[in-house]
């Protein structure tokens, strides 16, 4: 059977990345990825009153497909003027809260915390991601040879955003109960960063613990994977859903390091009142706990729906 090609639409973050790519891995797509660029004034326009216009982006995207997910606030309008354009002989998909009409697209996927609601709105819990259960499985072995204790914690770091500034005191103050909590009760630390974690603060890991801990220096998926299925303990910076979200699928004890954001926001607070509801996560304390859940499998969950309505749905 020939497989229905998809076109994914982002702001080329790694968050959008994963979200995207990963439905459209569960749905079974042939993909091509498209890194929406604004023109310049549109840049600076809500999608609420940007006209669904062509002038609006520069990218130039023909008709070589069939589902068309996006994600992030630049992909809304070309999404929309893609629907528009080719109507019913395409499906599309936004993931987040695009803040217009649900209407202008067949399928919204929101996290339940969001608080989006319609007939067509698909909620997750937490974000959907692109890491797949085998693919930790396939990948158990790549730190296998810089391990050397028998008990890991993995460290997972973000990077600054509008929230939180990642104020290198403050970091060095969550290096220190990672260190008090874990690695002097018999622990090796993985520490893993992201596309957004500032050298400053790799350069800090590198000088802060000590020569047995293993300190991946760049981004490194392999390593990543690896780490999640090694360690007994993860700890997550409290700057990403979507980095809590992929860890949330091992069942493993999560622990958020809280940061003092530079600005609020009430979805963060939602997640994380979410997620220690479904005992997913704790609060990096100075202490330590033991405890489970059930894994979290959101994207299959979501794509299964979405198989289910394409059997039904007419391209021409």
């Amino acid at each position: 059977m020939t497989k229905l090609k998809g076109l994914l639409l982002t702001e080329g973050m790694h968050g959008m990345i994963s979200q995207a790519e990963g439905l459209a891995n569960a749905l079974d797509l042939d993909f091509i990825h498209e890194k929406i660029e604004l023109n310049n004034f549109w840049k600076l326009i809500p999608p609420k009153i940007t006209p669904v216009k062509g002038f609006v982006f520069r990218n130039e995207m023909s008709k070589k497909f069939d589902i068309v997910i996006s994600c992030g606030r630049k992909s809304v309008i070309p999404s929309i003027y893609l629907k528009k354009k080719y109507r019913n002989k395409i499906m599309n998909i936004h993931i987040q809260d695009p803040k217009v009409s649900l209407q202008n697209f067949d399928f919204i996927v929101a996290p339940e915390h969001d608080g989006l609601n319609g007939k067509n709105v698909l909620k997750s819990k937490g974000a959907i991601h692109y890491l797949r259960a085998n693919e930790l499985n396939e990948n158990i072995d790549y730190l296998k040879p810089q391990i050397n204790k028998e008990k890991i914690v993995t460290l997972i770091v973000g990077g600054p955003n509008k929230y939180y500034d990642y104020n290198l005191s403050i970091i060095e103050g969550i290096f220190k109960k990672v260190s008090k909590n874990f690695i002097n009760n018999g622990y090796q630390l993985i520490f893993i960063p992201s596309m957004r974690t500032p050298k400053r603060v790799i350069d800090l890991a590198k000088n802060y613990f000590d020569n047995n801990q293993v300190i991946i220096t760049e981004v490194d998926k392999k390593a990543y994977l690896s780490s999640l299925k090694l360690s007994d303990y993860i700890v997550v910076m409290c700057d990403s859903t979507s980095m809590i979200s992929e860890a949330a699928m091992t069942g493993k004890p999560i622990y958020v390091a809280q940061m003092d954001p530079i600005k609020k926001n009430d979805r963060f607070k939602k997640f994380f009142k979410l997620f220690k509801s479904l005992n997913i996560i704790k609060d990096l304390e100075n202490s330590l706990e033991k405890w489970s859940y059930d894994k979290l499998n959101e994207t299959d969950k979501i794509s299964g729906y979405i198989k289910q309505q394409l059997k039904n749905y007419d391209f021409s």
